[in-house]
């Protein structure tokens, strides 16, 4: 799809609510091979400083990509630009191409609505709103003009079972938000975003706030969801990368250093660099 300046870039029609996840997958698993998410020589700026620079990256459909790297790295400014989460700071901009399918992310005139409707964001920090269950799933849908009680019932549903939470809350729906457990309310976060049947879903240090129990229900979270939607997760815990993760970036100073096999990656870096950061000489 090429820019135009005469129209508005749509990234694709609204996807159908009611495609599950086993559908979704078997659909997407045919465009193997094809990144959806494609960099390169790709830079972005607060002000004059280069936070992130000549990043070039392919990131393949249906699996799990791990972003590492000390903190300042520039991971999450990176992780941000995918859905364009870095426009609400007036000194950002860019350089280069970050693509979705091929569409540059950042032509001047592209639907960022249905971008962010495609690409869906889970935080460090559980965000639930202030609202019931019910209303947290539904939000999305409702934003995108779905109206039909029975159809949005089927949402909430579908989407806390995809995020594992449906047997704890199916009787609990009116219940406010806010008064579930920290890893209960990232869970929910989860079936929000998954809500608006995005492709991409991006997550930045989902468990990082939560304990070691509720951290291991949503590594397992993302083990189920692998395959229907592809994943991009910044993590500060390498173990926690190597046990969710299909492919590993590697970034330090702005730059990405390495990318690869979560395997290769973490048991035979091509870089000095890599090698000594997941062996902690530095980070």
């Amino acid at each position: 799809m090429q820019a135009t300046l005469e129209q508005p870039i749509a990234m694709q029609a609204p996807v159908s609510y009611r495609v599950d996840a086993s559908s979704a997958a078997s659909v997407r698993s045919e465009s193997t091979g094809k990144a959806v998410i494609a960099a390169e020589n790709f830079f972005i700026y607060y002000g004059t400083h280069a936070a992130v620079r000549e990043v070039t990256i392919q990131i393949p459909p249906g699996k799990v990509t791990a972003i590492i790297g000390p903190s300042g790295c520039g991971k999450s400014t990176f992780l941000r630009a995918i859905n364009r989460m870095n426009d609400l700071i007036p000194s950002c901009h860019t350089a280069g191409l970050l693509s979705l399918d091929g569409v540059d992310i950042y032509a001047p005139r592209l639907d960022v609505v249905s971008l962010r409707q495609r690409v869906g964001m889970v935080f460090q920090k559980p965000n639930p709103f202030p609202k019931s269950i019910f209303d947290n799933i539904a939000y999305g849908p409702r934003l995108f003009g779905v109206r039909n009680r029975r159809v949005l019932q089927e949402i909430v549903e579908k989407s806390l079972r995809r995020a594992a939470l449906w047997d704890e809350v199916k009787d609990r729906l009116d219940a406010n938000a806010l008064g579930f457990s920290g890893g209960q309310q990232q869970r929910l976060c989860i079936a929000r975003a998954l809500a608006v049947n995005p492709e991409v879903l991006l997550m930045d240090e989902p468990a990082s706030a939560l304990d070691p129990r509720s951290t291991a229900r949503i590594e397992d979270l993302i083990g189920e969801l692998r395959g229907a939607y592809t994943i991009v997760i910044v993590t500060h815990n390498m173990q926690q990368a190597a046990r969710v993760s299909d492919h590993t970036a590697f970034f330090y100073e702005g730059e990405l250093v390495e990318f690869g096999a979560t395997r290769k990656l973490f048991t035979k870096p091509e870089k000095k660099a890599t090698e000594d950061y997941i062996t902690g000489r530095f980070g």
